[in-house]
């Protein structure tokens, strides 16, 4: 059975919540990795989790995305292997070049913590398996920078090419992100980055479980559950 990473970045303080709440939704090997390492083998599954990075203040995930760890993550998403950026990591992978678009300060200058409403866009990647589209997930959000940017462009290409994966409910949007896009895909499909947190949706004792299918999805697409 392949293990399941978890990154870890100088300053990252959602890491443990990433790992616990993977281990205790799928029952799969979970390690971290330190930011500073190059060998993912042995790693069926990346996940970048939230909270903060170092350098976040120049640009949130813009120094996390240079540190050698990333290298590699780019080297395993490029062979097909399944990344998952929650949050900072949503940031650090559009930083890094593996998804399109920017994360933004929030359209209300302000810090956002609360529970929104998501609706699935997509249930037929491996990813998402286990979701069905249209289906509405409650998910908490904790971000400062987390309003999804990007040119008309390149938003066109994304509904195009059906790469929204999640979309904020009308008029739940917490941070005025474009066309209300809460979670996009690589073009190959195996890269997702989101801001909602599924890490913290996962026991009914803290809100609830909507989070899990995706962690077990995730998990089933990294060889890591059955």
């Amino acid at each position: 059975m392949n293990d399941l990473a978890v990154l870890r970045f100088p300053g990252s303080n959602c890491d443990d919540d990433a790992r616990f709440a993977l281990e205790a939704a799928t029952g799969a090997p979970v390690r971290f990795v330190w930011h500073t390492e190059t060998d993912l083998d042995g790693v069926g599954g990346v996940l970048v989790p939230g909270g903060f990075s170092y350098g976040d203040y120049l640009r949130s995930g813009a120094l996390a995305a240079q540190s050698p760890v990333m290298a590699a993550v780019r080297g395993f998403a490029a062979r097909g292997g399944p990344v998952l950026g929650v949050c900072n990591g949503f940031q650090v992978l559009t930083e890094a070049g593996l998804l399109p678009g920017a994360l933004a300060r929030n359209a209300g200058l302000t810090f956002v913590c609360t529970t929104v409403g998501v609706r699935v866009e997509r249930d037929d990647l491996p990813l998402l398996r286990g979701l069905r589209r249209g289906d509405v997930l409650q998910l908490p959000v904790a971000h400062h920078d987390g309003r999804y940017v990007a040119d008309e462009a390149t938003l066109d290409a994304l509904e195009r090419d059906r790469r929204v994966a999640f979309r904020y409910l009308p008029g739940d949007n917490p941070n005025g992100a474009d066309r209300d896009v809460a979670g996009v895909l690589s073009e190959a499909g195996n890269v997702l980055g989101m801001m909602p947190h599924p890490e913290r949706a996962t026991d009914d004792l803290l809100g609830g479980l909507d989070g899990v299918p995706l962690l077990r999805a995730f998990a089933r697409a990294s060889g890591a559950a059955a």
